[in-house]
């Protein structure tokens, strides 16, 4: 992570942190991670960002990736 914020990595993580990172299959984004520290957080980050993404809703998937893309480089951020 660049941005010198520290994460947990699955390797380091305890049982909580674990079933959160095998939730995703043990691969998280690095922006989830970030919330590594505090396991609670981490799972509700987990659960709003599979909400906003992947359950049912109006608009596609490919809308609310393009959207998330806008967002990104209107925050020139690299996500």
């Amino acid at each position: 992570m660049e941005a010198g914020i520290k994460i947990i990595s699955i390797n380091n993580a305890n049982e909580e942190l674990k079933k959160v990172y095998e939730e995703g299959n043990g691969d998280l984004a690095n922006i989830l991670k970030v919330s590594s520290l505090n396991p609670k957080a981490l799972k509700k980050h987990y659960e709003f960002y599979k909400t906003i993404m992947f359950d049912n809703s109006p608009l596609s998937r490919r809308i609310r990736e393009m959207i998330a893309v806008v967002v990104s480089v209107k925050n020139d951020c690299f996500y």
